[in-house]
Formats: C-alpha cells, sequence, structure tokens
C-alpha cells in the first residue's frame, strides 16, 4: 500500500511538491466537536475568542452521532468517478478529546485530488452536508500525506482494537536520515505486529513497547532518531462503528511533520 516518503502539510495549507501520478496519496484529517452551549452563543462572540480553544462541557446528546460522518462516507461511495475510499476512521480517546480523524487513500496522486476536489465542489447533496456538520465543529484539519516506501500494506484482523497515531515534527534536513533510521526501526517493533495500530488494550500496547527494548539495536535507532525531533504528539484511538478498521489493522503508520523552517 505504502511505497513513497511521507510528508505533511500544516492547517489547511498544502506545500508544492512534485508527486509522480502513480504515487497513492492518503489525505487525513481531524475534527473538534463544538459543545450546545457554544453553538446558541457563537453569534454573540467576538471574533478573538473563536480564536482561542476552550474547554468542553459535557453535553445530553452524543455528538458523535452528529460528526460520525456516516452519511458524507455513503455519499461519497455513490458518488461516479471518485478514486479514493475510507481506510479508517476514528474517535480520539486519549489526547485532544471530542475529536475525530478520518483516513482516505487517493489512487493517483495530486492529479487525482484535485479532480476529486472538483467533483465534490460541484456536488449539492455534498456541500450540504458539509455544512450541517461544520455547524458542530470547533475545528477542522486536513492534511495530505505520502508513505515511506518501506511501509507494508494492510493486513486482516478479527476482533476490536485501540490504535495509536504519532506525529512527529522533524528539524529541516533531517527526513531522509530519519527514513534510513526507521526502516530499521519497525523490524523491532513487530512482534506483536502492531507498531501503529491494532493493539487489543493498553496494556498490549506497553508490552510490545516494552519487547521492542530487548531487541538488539532498537536503542541505537531510537539514539539516532530523537535528536531529529522538534516535537512529538500522541493519540489512542477507537474506531467508529463503520471504520474499516473494524476489520483491518495498519502496520507502522507514524506522521512526520517535515519543518523547512
Amino acid at each position: 500500500m505504502f511505497n513513497s516518503i511521507l510528508k505533511q502539510c500544516t492547517l489547511s495549507c498544502t506545500k508544492q511538491i512534485t508527486v509522480p501520478l502513480q504515487f497513492r496519496c492518503l489525505s487525513f484529517n481531524t475534527a473538534s466537536l463544538k459543545d450546545n452551549k457554544e453553538l446558541e452563543n457563537n453569534n454573540n462572540e467576538g471574533w478573538l475568542k473563536k480564536l482561542l480553544v476552550r474547554r468542553i462541557e459535557p453535553t445530553k446528546e452524543q455528538h458523535s452521532r452528529m460528526l460520525s460522518d456516516k452519511e458524507v462516507v455513503k455519499l461519497c461511495q455513490k458518488i461516479p468517478n471518485l478514486k479514493y475510499e475510507l481506510i479508517g476512521s476514528w474517535s480520539v480517546r486519549v489526547g485532544d478529546l471530542d475529536q475525530y480523524v478520518h483516513l482516505w487513500k487517493h489512487q493517483g496522486g495530486y492529479a487525482e485530488i484535485d479532480k476529486t476536489n472538483n467533483i465534490l465542489l460541484q456536488n449539492q447533496e455534498y456541500a450540504k452536508l458539509r455544512n450541517q456538520c461544520g455547524q458542530f465543529l470547533r475545528s477542522r484539519h486536513l492534511q495530505y500525506l505520502l508513505a515511506f516506501s518501506f511501509w507494508p500494506s494492510i493486513e486482516l484482523k478479527s476482533g476490536s482494537n485501540i490504535y495509536e497515531i504519532r506525529s512527529y515534527s522533524l528539524k529541516p534536513g533531517t527526513m531522509i536520515e530519519w527514513g534510513n533510521n526507521w526502516a530499521r526501526a519497525i523490524n523491532h517493533r513487530r512482534s506483536n505486529d502492531e507498531p501503529f495500530a491494532g493493539y487489543k488494550n493498553l496494556e498490549v500496547r506497553t508490552q510490545t513497547r516494552e519487547a521492542a527494548w530487548m531487541s538488539p539495536g532498537w536503542d541505537e535507532c531510537v539514539a539516532y532518531t530523537v535528536p531529529l525531533i522538534k516535537e512529538m504528539q500522541s493519540k489512542i484511538l477507537h474506531p467508529t462503528p463503520f471504520s474499516p478498521t473494524q476489520l483491518a489493522y495498519f502496520t507502522n503508520c507514524k506522521l512526520i511533520k517535515y519543518d523547512q523552517n
């Protein structure tokens, strides 16, 4: 599935890079929820207050039902000529709570992404659904990703699992060095074939991570890669009821933020 270097753009801003059409791209977006009180008071608030991230008060109605994007997914599957598919959809349980993460796979590189976006922009039903979902959001975040060449393909696995996504912000000029080290490092995390996801529970995740330190060479990979990192964030995810990851899981998926500044 994965066959190229993974790069990430930040906050609705796509970095211009040249990508061959045979590459396969992933779009990765997150959405955070508003509470009902915030929706009621939205018209009375100043613009400065809207820029701040605020704590969400618990409400009686489950926002996960409002923001599941299930209707959007079904609609996208019916629209002809769309060459992308939902890979996974999760709710965040540890990390930025009241947030949902959706991962889509695009075939054909940025050229096909442009075609897909144009088709969706002209679809009135899709625009209506997006506007309805937007009423319950505090923020949206979109990234286009490319995968490292050594990333393995999707593997099927039965049973319920938890998932983890780690986002790394790297120092300028360190992408190749990072990739070379992780090409070796992931072999030390294959004891349960769960470097990215598919952990049965948090205890199994702990056992998998501790087992890596017993593998000769893992400590060297850590020593080489840690100095390359500017920032790291981790999220523990649970699949939504309509997520394909109810039946499948991914191995070895990390998000890399390559900072040129």
